[in-house]
């Protein structure tokens, strides 16, 4: 019986509450029959209740299956408060600051498996706010931010330590070659000693010793320098600023200063750098296929708030409330877990580490038979004079000397020189870059940008200064000059009060940038500078209003993007009506207008002839090189079902045209990318007449170049582009696509280096496919950036062209110092292999050869690779690809010094005696010193 009316309660909990017969097991499962048992009293009644419920009415059962129903959801929710209280544990750190919810219990519900359970038993984003002290409009309190930092982390990823100087040390002296030596040196210690005793017996194994150490140290020693400064390097490379509210401020600030609690901005292009809860916004779409590896597109919303870190903001704007920093999100979790096994090898390392192979077999081959010659020759003499039956410590020590020469042959022969002059160039050249506003993300962009033979640059903030204000408007059919609080009083006098009107809530409703208060009190604008110079201008018409129109309520926001060429904001008016203003390309947005606003404010239909008037005002303006866009506006008495905001119907209320000036030494800069050989090109999505102007003015347009707009390119067929690609110098209305259609057509028909800059989230695949990504530092997003070779600092064209002056540099140097090495190995091998054939013996001794390779290694490649770049670099033309790296010119030099060398040193060698008179019992290590000094003075 006692059976039967467990399983009754069993199954029931199984059948109508989705709990299984087995599942939960033990405490838990008692709870959950105890939670029946509440309303039950006792165990008769429960079996009584559920044995008789089908023989109740269905009224009579849904009242007591719901009370049941009821019991039951408050004690789910209960224990799961009590399991999860079980699981976090609040510290009396938190609890005594006044903080609620502990830093695992925040990073599990927007951690990778989101856990909406707690999210909801917490109170949703309010709830959590709360329990963190934060404010979802001002933001955490400044005094707060060291003890978020202690109670809930840093917004930093655990860094690999540092290798010691030591440790550099160890790995130089696992070298093959020198571990070889240095047996050699052991046994040269232990048979000298008992040859020719105490000191006189030890002078060449330590010689060979101590040349070895030098070795090791002055290799171990590079090798520390130059990882310290990619450690430099890559701390700057996170110096990445994002904007966050705080104490109501909107501020900027580095990623490693965000702390649990910071209300964050999110806008396109924009890497999430903390986990965290989606707090308002529009149109928020993420791509978090870096973490997930789904390639779909993520929709954040109030309903699904979860935002994660390393995802990338697609399209709209946001903001978010940080709950989880550092090592607590799942990317740090996943950062934590790498190691960063210093930097990838570049292609020039890779092909120099190729020729080393080829030259280091060819010196093994020279060293063997030198070895085999010195040694067969050595057998022959004693044969004929002693006898091969009759031994002693000195024929050991001379065999062992003979080996050692062979060895270092090989040590002489391979030219490990050449990768470190190639990682020294490259360090130095990157370490100057920096200083010239320059930061190079991946090495192999330093060599690759020195044989640059185009350049697809951007106009805004590249080629002009990117401070930009309103210079010209045209409103109600005037056009008025606006540069000067008189002509904007003017214009104030020549427009009606309801043009006006419409005219700044235009601006102040329809903007990406916003008005903030600095530290010092004063009106700060953020956003981008097209942006922030109409806010501008709105504020010095009408500034009281700002907050008054920032209050309306948005229904709908679509950002502006490079592919719509246009921003469109719906708002609900006070009245209670819908009012729709749309904001972009001049060309794009009179296009959606069938209206326009007169000078007394009445909307009036827009002719094809009137038409035709405004885009005369468009032209001329553009012609004088300013940008133009225009503001339009529509009145909605509803909205569609699917709240899309209208795309025609518009009213045109105004044409702007903003001046942005060429940045100074801009024209001299392209000047010299010319007579360097590299086509300079502009892209922009500027107006066509606007880019000619501007193009013009830099010296990019030429009689011989044409400007084109960027749909022109796909209606041209193969043959077309052919002919068109190379005369193009500028591209105007460029969509994404277009540029990275042009930079295919130059690297794939014309086989061009291509260099492209690019700062929106959409240059990524022009910046991707390019030969070198240039990314701009300041009004770039982290997107562009991440998928870019070099970040340009100060968004400066003359930086680009500083940038290909160092790629050379770092060819050249490397270049001579090629030409350098391969001179000495070639003598080197020559000298002794001929020598040991002629002679018997090797002029060149282990000690003299490794103190020759020391020399040649290292300080050779710091002296040549450092050397930095000059003007006659810019007057050569580019390396074309395919070219080889070591050219006939390098060929003739190396020959002909080697040559010279052998003349001088054989000369020394087999008639040096002769000539110099040199005689007595130490003739032949006079002889051998000269020749040695020789052989060192003609590398000088």
């Amino acid at each position: 019986m006692e059976a039967s009316r467990s399983w009754s309660i069993d199954s029931y909990l199984n059948e109508h509450f989705d709990i299984p017969a087995k599942n939960p097991p033990g405490e838990a499962r008692l709870r959950w029959r105890r939670a029946v048992g509440l309303v039950v009293r006792n165990r008769r009644r429960r079996f009584r209740m559920f044995s008789g419920l089908h023989a109740l009415d269905d009224a009579q059962r849904r009242k007591i299956l719901g009370k049941v129903q009821v019991v039951i959801n408050v004690h789910k929710a209960a224990l799961q408060f009590i399991d999860g209280v079980r699981r976090y544990h609040l510290s009396n750190e938190l609890i005594e600051e006044g903080f609620c919810i502990s830093p695992d219990e925040l990073a599990a519900i927007t951690g990778i498996h989101e856990d909406s359970t707690i999210f909801k038993t917490h109170g949703g984003i309010n709830g959590i706010s709360r329990k963190i002290k934060a404010s979802l409009e001002d933001g955490i309190n400044e005094t707060e931010i060291e003890t978020r930092k202690k109670l809930y982390g840093t917004n930093k990823h655990a860094e690999k330590p540092p290798r010691s100087f030591w440790m550099f040390v160890w790995d130089a002296l696992h070298d093959l070659t020198l571990i070889i030596l240095m047996v050699c040196a052991v046994v040269s210690l232990v048979v000298g000693l008992a040859t020719e005793g105490w000191p006189k017996g030890i002078y060449d194994g330590l010689g060979i010793i101590f040349s070895i150490l030098l070795v090791v140290v002055v290799t171990a020693s590079s090798d520390y320098n130059q990882s310290r400064k990619f450690m430099e390097l890559d701390r700057e490379k996170q110096k990445i600023y994002v904007r966050v509210t705080r104490d109501r401020k909107t501020k900027k600030l580095l990623v490693h200063d965000l702390v649990v609690g910071d209300i964050l901005h999110l806008s396109i292009g924009d890497v999430v750098p903390a986990d965290g809860l989606f707090v308002s916004g529009y149109c928020l779409v993420i791509d978090e296929s870096s973490l997930s590896g789904e390639s779909e597109p993520v929709h954040v919303s109030e309903e699904k708030p979860f935002l994660h870190a390393g995802s990338k903001v697609l399209d709209g704007s946001a903001k978010m409330l940080v709950t989880a920093v550092g090592i607590r999100t799942e990317w740090g979790k996943i950062m934590d877990t790498l190691n960063d096994d210093g930097v990838d090898e570049t292609p020039l390392q890779v092909k120099l580490n190729g020729v080393a192979t080829i030259i280091g077999q060819i010196g093994l081959v020279f060293a063997t038979l030198t070895f085999l010659v010195l040694l067969v020759r050595f057998l022959v003499d004693k044969g004929m004079h002693v006898g091969l039956l009759n031994w002693s410590a000195n024929d050991a020590l001379t065999i062992v000397n003979y080996f050692a020469i062979a060895v270092t042959i090989i040590v002489v022969a391979v030219p490990e020189g050449l990768p470190l002059a190639v990682t020294l160039s490259l360090a130095f050249a990157m370490k100057k870059m920096m200083n010239d506003k320059a930061l190079v993300r991946h090495l192999a962009a330093c060599e690759t940008m020195g044989s640059a033979s185009c350049i697809c640059t951007d106009k805004t903030g590249t080629l002009t200064t990117n401070h930009m204000i309103v210079d010209k408007v045209w409103v109600s059919d005037v056009s008025k000059s606006v540069n000067g609080d008189t002509n904007i009083n003017k214009l104030k006098a020549a427009t009606s009060e309801s043009v006006m009107e419409i005219l700044i809530q235009g601006i102040f409703v329809n903007t990406g940038s916003e008005v903030v208060k600095g530290d010092d009190g004063k009106r700060n604008i953020l956003g981008t500078p097209t942006e922030a110079a109409l806010l501008e201008f709105g504020l010095s018409l009408q500034g009281d209003l700002y907050d008054e129109y920032n209050k309306l309520a948005k229904v709908k926001v679509e950002p502006f993007n490079s592919v719509k060429k246009k921003m469109s904001v719906l708002i609900q008016l006070p009245d209670g009506g819908l009012r729709s203003f749309c904001k972009g390309a001049s060309e794009i947005i009179l296009e959606q207008c069938d209206t326009v606003l007169n000078s007394e404010g009445s909307i009036t239909p827009l002719s094809e002839t009137q038409k035709q008037h405004v885009l005369n005002i468009i032209n001329s303006f553009a012609s004088e090189a300013l940008r133009t866009l225009c503001i339009a506006f529509k009145d909605l008495n509803e909205i569609s079902d699917n709240k899309t905001i209208p795309e025609d119907g518009y009213t045109l209320i105004t044409l702007f045209g903003i001046k942005d000036p060429v940045r100074p030494g801009v024209r001299e800069a392209v000047m010299t990318c010319m007579a360097a050989g590299i086509t300079v090109r502009m892209v922009t999505g500027d107006n066509i007449n606007t880019a000619k102007a501007i193009a013009k003015e830099c010296g990019i347009l030429t009689e011989d170049g044409i400007a084109i707009e960027g749909r022109e390119l796909h209606d041209k067929s193969t043959d077309e582009l052919k002919e068109l690609v190379p005369k193009i110098q500028v591209m105007a209305r460029s969509l994404p696509m277009d540029k990275y259609k042009l930079v295919t057509s130059l690297k794939n028909m014309y086989q061009e280096v291509v260099a492209v800059t690019g700062d929106g989230t959409n240059d990524a695949p022009a910046l991707r496919e390019s030969d070198i990504g240039l990314a701009m530092g300041i009004v770039g997003t982290e997107v562009a950036k991440d998928n870019a070779d070099v970040i340009i600092m100060d968004d400066n064209f003359s930086t680009i062209v500083n940038v290909v002056r160092w790629g050379r540099a770092v060819y050249m140097n490397i270049q001579k110092f090629v030409q350098f090495q391969l001179t000495v190995n070639i003598v080197a091998l020559i000298v002794n292999f001929a020598s040991a054939c002629i002679i018997g013996t090797a002029p060149l001794t282990a000690v003299q050869l490794l103190w020759v390779n020391m020399i040649m290694d290292t300080l050779g490649a710091l002296a040549l690779a450092t050397e930095p770049p000059n003007d006659e670099m810019m007057k050569r033309q580019p390396v074309r690809r395919g070219h080889s790296f070591i050219t006939r010119v390098m060929w003739r030099n190396i020959l002909g010094q080697s040559l010279y060398q052998l003349l001088v040193l054989g000369t020394l060698m087999f008639a040096g005696k002769r000539l110099l008179s040199i005689e007595g019992q130490h003739a032949d290590r006079t002889i051998n010193t000269l020749i040695f000094n020789s052989f060192v003075f003609c590398q000088v």
